[in-house]
């Protein structure tokens, strides 16, 4: 039996950065669990063949979010799929255009708690850190830095996607989540 994490080398080198901080270096709580674990957040509303298409990875908060990559085509490079964010309290969105943007997205502080900033600025530090080394990828300093064009069309296709299946208040919930109202 292997020791790698997944088929991501992207994921399998941050579970190895994150095992190594023992953990936890983002303040919204990112944690890994088993990849491609078994989490219906339709609650049964999916059929198998859109859940199969459902990679999640790890946890995005310490309340039962999580994220989980998308597999909008059949690419080899899983690395470049869209991450999704699915909520635990209905919340629903594409995170990322893929893993290295979302890998910037850890980068960001919480603008909340200045306290937990200060408790794990040394974890962030050698996240930074490993982050340039690694992939020449820089910090960010909000929100506004991500996504653009590219986030759009992904939210809109992946939108679309759900609605093959969704219907009554999931379908609801899609739209009004993924801002596609002129879809519901």
């Amino acid at each position: 039996m292997s020791d790698v994490y997944s088929p991501v080398p992207e994921l399998n080198m941050l579970k190895e950065f994150a095992d190594n901080v023992g953990g936890f270096f983002d303040p919204d709580g990112f944690e890994f669990f088993e990849y491609g674990r078994d989490i219906d957040w339709f609650c049964g509303d999916a059929p198998d063949s859109y859940l199969e298409r459902l990679l999640p990875f790890a946890y995005a908060t310490g309340s039962g979010s999580f994220y989980a990559l998308w597999r909008c085509d059949d690419r080899a490079d899983l690395a470049t799929l869209p991450v999704i964010f699915f909520g635990d309290e209905g919340e629903l969105s594409v995170a990322a255009s893929n893993l290295r943007e979302l890998l910037q997205l850890l980068t960001l502080k919480d603008e909340y708690d200045d306290e937990l900033n200060v408790e794990i600025a040394p974890e962030r530090q050698q996240y930074l850190e490993w982050l340039d080394r690694n992939f020449g990828l820089p910090a960010l300093e909000s929100f506004d830095n991500v996504g653009g064009e590219e986030l759009k069309v992904c939210t809109r296709r992946f939108g679309e996607w759900l609605l093959e299946f969704a219907t009554g208040d999931l379908r609801e919930t899609v739209c009004v989540e993924l801002h596609l109202e002129d879809l519901a």
